[in-house]
């Protein structure tokens, strides 16, 4: 696949690493902890990289730049409390 729409979203439960190797764009990565909230936003997370979040349970990817759409205003995280 060359991209995906934005306005799609995947979910995949449970997890809490991801890696980009083989895609051939970049992705939103969502976090969510195990009551569905967001704990951590990474944006634009080019192809051939690995991310981790130990305080999610699960992991909502879309196109990179898209993510937007699927957070509510004060969804944005906080990235200096959790590791990459």
């Amino acid at each position: 696949m060359d991209t995906m729409p934005s306005h799609l979203g995947l979910e995949l439960a449970p997890c809490r690493s991801v890696h980009t190797f083989g895609m051939r764009f970049a992705l939103d990565l969502i976090w969510l902890d195990a009551e569905g909230a967001v704990v951590r936003v990474d944006e634009r997370v080019p192809p051939r990289r690995f991310r981790t979040c130990w305080r999610a349970r699960s992991v909502i990817e879309t196109l990179g730049g898209a993510s937007g759409p699927f957070l509510a205003e004060d969804d944005r995280g906080d990235p200096e409390r959790d590791e990459r």
